[in-house]
């Protein structure tokens, strides 16, 4: 597997000042990694050495999140994926790749809805569009978007914690492979956001992510009528998005490969090689 220097700097975007890290040849074809909830570009810190020798690998740490600071952002969906659209044009990228995962997911549809012709190929790990198959962790999320009431609020909010991080990152991984998970996720991603009003403002980010469900039906449509190439690699052991949120894209993707791990909710922890392997010969054959 290769090893190419991963570098780090930052651009300003909007009068942000917005880490990212960098990998592979500056005119080499661009993957872009938007993160997840609730860590950073430091998800992607193994990956992007392992795709580096052939690909641009570019991954930015969103508003509030890594080394991103912005304590006066909007904290919505809306508000990130305009700000994703604008990291994108700040660096002057046109053709790209887009790794969707978690709420990057949905930060990285919308990019690619807003133009399609820069799209090249997508890859989907554990990032869900479809409402019907939606896991038993939605449960409380649900509840609180049905009812913002000061107590449900309050019990999301109870899991913006480093305990509330590990339970997040650790998820339902079988405990034969629940060894792989680095701690560093959970107490960087805490060390980096727990202080306030950075809890306030992921709370407000978990009750924003009721409007997500409203885009489901327009993102299914992007895909069915753009049909890009898209490879999907799944860790099924997930109570937000199980394997039949995964299968689910094959509604509106039936040429996709999909490719279901022994992994959860942050497969590149437990399942690094079988990823990049999978990767490497599906990029190489995208038509940029």
């Amino acid at each position: 597997m290769p090893d190419v220097p991963v570098t780090h700097s930052r651009v300003d975007v909007d009068g942000i000042h917005t880490f990212y890290r960098q990998a592979g040849p500056p005119d080499a074809p661009v993957v872009l990694l938007p993160h997840g909830y609730p860590s950073s570009s430091f998800q992607y810190r193994n990956l992007m050495p392992a795709l580096g020798d052939r690909w641009r690998l570019i991954a930015p740490d969103l508003p509030g999140f890594g080394y991103t600071r912005a304590d006066d952002f909007a904290y919505t969906f809306d508000a990130y994926a305009g700000f994703l659209r604008r990291f994108v044009d700040t660096l002057g990228l046109t053709r790209y790749t887009i790794y969707l995962q978690d709420y990057g997911s949905q930060f990285g549809l919308r990019l690619a809805m807003s133009a399609p012709e820069r799209v090249a190929a997508l890859v989907i790990q554990n990032g869900d569009i479809y409402e019907d198959e939606h896991g038993p962790k939605y449960a409380p999320l649900k509840k609180m978007w049905a009812d913002p009431s000061p107590q449900a609020l309050a019990d999301v909010a109870a899991n913006v914690s480093e305990a509330g991080f590990r339970a997040e990152f650790l998820g339902e991984v079988p405990e034969t492979i629940a060894d792989r998970i680095s701690p560093d996720l959970w107490t960087l991603s805490w060390a980096q956001v727990g202080r306030p009003p950075g809890p306030q403002n992921l709370v407000r980010l978990l009750a924003d992510q009721r409007t997500t469900v409203d885009w489901f039906p327009r993102q299914q449509a992007y895909l069915r009528d753009h049909q890009p190439p898209t490879l999907i690699v799944w860790g099924p052991h997930d109570g937000y998005m199980p394997e039949g949120a995964a299968r689910a894209y094959l509604r509106d993707l039936p040429d996709a490969e999909l490719h279901l791990l022994g992994g959860g909710h942050w497969l590149l922890e437990t399942h690094l090689a079988e990823v990049v392997a999978l990767m490497r010969d599906f990029l190489g054959r995208v038509r940029w």
